[in-house]
């Protein structure tokens, strides 16, 4: 596929590394001829230096026979002219855009479409949200992740020592669990990845991915961790877009505090905020902590836009006492060096946003990617279509299906229903498939096992 991607940052970079080892085409551009070079002396694809709104630099950049337009500037209105231009001019299929305020996404569904071109608008801060929102639901995971309009989670955690099943078979799971439908998807010791069957046996420090109907994750998670109590403080480093998104999003369902070092920021934030409180201050103040007893705090979220204050806001914290911290985390780099230690869990906001533009990408009918592992791995969900003679996957039983190595189907969403995966399953045209793929190389084979022949109409 042509895709041309339009900013060179932190966003646009990780997808075009995500998407040139994929057999794409791809064109970056950005008026930062710095980073454009970086992209092209590491990865094998063209750059074209420029304003990404004026439609010489998008005719420079290809975008004639261009089959998809990504705009992840930084600027909704470059984004935004971009797709328009791509549309009127250029005559583009898809076109999606990196939104970020919230004014033109409170409109009907369809408006950035009709005025702008925007087949799809992805806002990096919602997506930030909700998933730090469902680590305070899920204390004890390392990610969670929605399937099937959220009948299903995918959800990683640290298997600990107190755990139930530490040192037990997966085969015992329906002993410890009578009432609840789970599957194992993978299991990584250390950096490698362990695909499960009945006699493996789950070690301390494992990180375990398990799909399970929503409404069952806390059942399973007592069984992986004996999770003991749930969040009720928490504290939030920083009041930027995603720290106050975040504290408007939960202050009515926890006690919430929010550390601001802008004192018109802070004053802003204390007149928005309905319950949380606002304090004025810097994060890595240690005596502010102390004084604040962050040592009681169930969750500390380190949310300010520097990764070097993050790291060291939340190693205080966690010094100080805090229960669990969590590091917002731009570089990528820095991720997996942090992750597992004081730091329990580091975020990489383009590592979340990347999955919602891969579902649009992907060949095939694609409901839902997420990139897992810091974009090492990945799962997604796919819709089987056709019949026995024209698919390699309806009408026949998962046992039958030759996935590659290092694949395998989690689950399978049938309607209302969540069905673990097992071998004597059989796959019906209109299923939803959770497969999880322990390297994202693999993924252009198992796509095509989702494709129909020619000889299914519909």
């Amino acid at each position: 596929m042509k895709i041309t991607i339009l900013g060179a940052g932190r966003v646009g970079g990780s997808v075009a590394e995500n998407l040139v080892s994929e057999t794409n085409d791809i064109t970056v551009v950005d008026s930062d001829p710095e980073r454009l070079k970086y992209l092209q002396d590491r990865f094998d694809l063209r750059t074209v230096c420029g304003n990404a709104a004026e439609p010489r630099i998008l005719r420079q950049a290809g975008l004639e026979d261009t089959e998809m337009l990504l705009a992840v500037t930084p600027s909704d209105a470059v984004n935004m002219v971009a797709c328009q231009l791509a549309k009127t001019m250029f005559n583009v299929p898809t076109k999606i855009a990196r939104i970020r305020s919230t004014d033109f996404r409170r409109h009907d569904p369809d408006f950035l479409a009709q005025h702008f071109g925007i087949d799809f608008a992805i806002s990096p801060e919602d997506i930030l949200t909700q998933r730090l929102r469902q680590l305070l639901e899920h204390p004890e995971a390392l990610q969670v992740l929605d399937f099937a309009d959220g009948k299903a989670r995918l959800v990683a955690m640290r298997a600990r020592a107190d755990g139930l099943l530490v040192g037990c078979p997966l085969c015992d799971l329906p002993k410890h669990l009578p009432k609840v439908d789970i599957r194992v998807a993978a299991i990584y010791r250390g950096n490698r990845a362990v695909f499960p069957d009945g006699d493996t046996v789950v070690a301390e420090d494992d990180e375990v991915f398990f799909i399970a109907p929503s409404e069952q994750i806390r059942l399973v998670a007592r069984e992986l961790r004996n999770v003991d109590r749930s969040v009720r403080r928490v504290m939030i480093a920083g009041g930027g877009n995603v720290g106050y998104r975040l504290a408007r999003t939960i202050e009515n369902d926890f006690q919430v505090k929010l550390i601001e070092a802008n004192p018109a920021r802070a004053e802003w934030l204390a007149q928005k905020l309905q319950k949380a409180l606002v304090l004025r201050g810097e994060a890595t103040d240690e005596d502010l902590l102390d004084d604040e007893n962050v040592g009681e705090i169930d969750v500390f979220l380190a949310l300010t836009n520097d990764d070097e204050d993050n790291i060291m806001s939340s190693l205080l914290a966690k010094k100080i006492g805090a229960r669990k911290v969590i590091a917002l985390i731009n570089r990528g780099s820095y991720v997996d060096l942090l992750q597992g230690g004081k730091i329990d869990i580091a975020v990489s906001p383009s590592q979340m946003m990347i999955g919602s533009l891969l579902a649009h990408i992907r060949r095939g009918d694609m409901a839902t990617v997420h990139s897992l592992r810091h974009g090492a791995a990945e799962a997604f969900e796919a819709v089987a279509h056709g019949d026995a003679k024209t698919s390699r996957l309806v009408g026949r039983r998962l046992g039958q299906i030759n996935f590659p190595a290092g694949a395998s189907v989690g689950a399978l969403v049938r309607g209302d229903q969540v069905l673990m995966a097992h071998h004597d399953l059989e796959v019906r045209s209109g299923d939803h498939l959770i497969v999880f793929v322990a390297n994202r190389r693999l993924v252009p084979k198992v796509e095509k096992m989702f494709e129909v022949s020619f000889g299914f109409w519909g």
